[in-house]
């Protein structure tokens, strides 16, 4: 009887660890499964193709996040977001697209950041013979057939290319051998291939390891055209905001500020 007496003594005591021991494991879980990776869903403008993937890539190895990144041009994913894509955060080329998601309610309030200003180039094959030392103004050389602009229609950078050669009063002279990406990275696609002897591209893409070697250019002067202030926002729609909010503040470490600077955009 004394032993069984016993038996029962030591189970309890057993028992009452297990008490303590089980929440504590259970908040451990927990824990861990607040902790875990997340993944955004970030629009971006085409000029930022390869300078924001080096961003996203230094965020994702410091937060442990993931950040998943899609191109193309400002006014598309701008009607897109107004009806419901589901994107965390938007990175426009052009800082009014998110102030008019702002005010329509459709983006978080104060999350607005300009994160850079864009510049334009007028950029042309390693094998071409156009002096570019003329400006715009080479474009009138007689061997150009095709310029390849960004749509104005729904791109930044088309609108602020328009605006240049309007400027030294080209565009009219030159209206017939426009040819429209669908954004600017599919403008300097066009050059880069051949199907355009020269284009009007980001500096952001002429001095991207991809086209570096590939081309030379000059900057268009940004007296040309009206600043191409750049901005991004957080989406209300958004499910991962604390997330979103870090990849937005993120953007203002020094060394995020530098990178975006020698990756051709001004502040």
């Amino acid at each position: 009887m004394l032993l069984l007496d016993g038996c029962k003594k030591e189970i309890l005591l057993h028992l009452d660890d297990m008490k303590k021991i089980v929440p504590i494991v259970f908040l451990l879980i927990a824990l861990s499964l607040s902790a875990s990776a997340e993944e955004i869903t970030v629009a971006a403008a085409a000029d930022l193709q390869f300078a924001l993937k080096d961003v996203a890539a230094r965020f994702e190895q410091q937060s442990g996040n993931k950040v998943n990144l899609i191109f193309g041009s400002s006014g598309n994913f701008f009607s897109q977001i107004q009806n419901g894509a589901p994107f965390d955060v938007f990175f426009s080329a052009d800082l009014d697209y998110p102030k008019q998601l702002e005010a329509a309610s459709l983006a978080e309030p104060n999350t607005l950041y300009q994160y850079a200003t864009g510049k334009i180039v007028l950029w042309v094959r390693n094998d071409s013979k156009l002096d570019l030392s003329k400006g715009l103004a080479a474009l009138l050389d007689p061997s150009i057939n095709k310029i390849a602009i960004a749509n104005p229609a729904h791109a930044p950078y088309g609108r602020a290319a328009k605006a240049a050669l309007e400027h030294e009063k080209l565009s009219e002279k030159l209206k017939d051998k426009f040819v429209l990406g669908e954004n600017v990275s599919q403008t300097a696609q066009f050059v880069e291939s051949g199907s355009a002897e020269a284009g009007i591209i980001a500096l952001s893409l002429a001095i991207a390891p991809a086209m570096k070697e590939k081309g030379r250019y000059v900057e268009v002067p940004t007296s040309f055209y009206p600043p191409l202030q750049q901005g991004c926002i957080v989406l209300k729609s958004s499910k991962k905001k604390a997330v979103a909010l870090a990849f937005v503040e993120f953007l203002k470490e020094p060394e995020i500020v530098d990178l975006l600077r020698t990756s051709g955009f001004g502040k």
